[in-house]
């Protein structure tokens, strides 16, 4: 039965790690297992054990003739309404239908997910899925930020990085890791329109001993026990007056001391997103 009935949870994990003996294979288990502890019914679409194809290109859409221009937006929404996806494209459709709340765990390289994960989003997010979705006018600019086909479930990431929790701080080195995430967190998970969590990032993990996997697989433990009542990020929804449509910009009374940031897009700003 669904969490919004007050009971228990459907869980999609996609999981994006080459090695199932690595941190991240124990830290998947860990919230496996936990998740099921509370009752909670999990299905896992492990990406390298699938050896999911990554790139989006002609193969996808079988009804394309050779001599048709392929343009992949174009290509996609044909594909979409005339029900001529992939066949894995479509089970991993199926399986984002199907579930309360989403998990995407991936090792943060190169500041971003592995190229494996984004393919997985480039290929099952097709037009007429989770974007392209509603009308347009002058007053709303489609289902989307808040809205859409996955408006009404949870989303969240588990990330590892070799980096210190430090290094990811709003003046270390490699920005805020909220800043990082947020192509991930507001694009591609509230761009659909999941309520997202924040996010449990493990820091320094290669120098991780016992002790500290155990204190890691506590944390990873309590968030999958707070699942379902955890607050999300209070992103700022598209449609909600906070936008001039159609330029999408923020309306100025509304603007943070600090103008650059991603804060903006917040309720309240930075602070509250912790």
């Amino acid at each position: 039965m669904s969490a919004k009935h007050g009971c228990f949870l459907q869980v999609l994990l996609v999981y994006a790690h080459p090695e199932p003996r690595s941190l991240n294979g124990a830290l998947r288990d860990v919230a496996i297992k936990a998740l099921e502890a509370e009752g909670h019914e999990v299905r896992v679409t492990d990406l390298y054990a699938d050896e999911w194809k990554s790139e989006i290109d002609r193969a996808d859409f079988p009804a394309l003739t050779s001599d048709t221009r392929f343009k992949p937006s174009r290509a996609s929404k044909e594909a979409f309404a005339t029900d001529t996806l992939t066949e894995d494209v479509k089970a991993e459709q199926e399986k984002l239908l199907w579930a309360d709340t989403l998990i995407l765990q991936f090792p943060l390289w190169w500041y971003s997910m592995p190229a494996i994960l984004k393919g997985w989003v480039d290929r099952v997010y097709a037009y007429g899925f989770a974007y392209g979705v509603g009308e347009h006018s002058d007053k709303y600019w489609g289902k989307r930020f808040g809205e859409g086909t996955l408006a009404g479930k949870r989303a969240m990431l588990v990330v590892t990085t070799g980096g210190w929790e430090e290094h990811y701080s709003s003046r270390g080195v490699n920005g805020p890791i909220d800043d990082l995430l947020f192509p991930i967190n507001h694009g591609i998970l509230f761009y659909p329109g999941y309520d997202v969590l924040p996010p449990f990032v493990a820091y320094r993990v290669d120098g991780l001993d016992d002790a500290g996997f155990d204190e890691t697989a506590e944390r990873l433990r309590q968030r999958m026990r707070t699942l379902a009542t955890t607050t999300p990020i209070p992103y700022r929804r598209q449609n909600g007056g906070d936008y001039v449509i159609p330029s999408l910009q923020l309306r100025p009374e509304l603007s943070t001391p600090d103008t650059r940031s991603f804060a903006l897009h917040l309720n309240g700003g930075r602070d509250s997103a912790a």
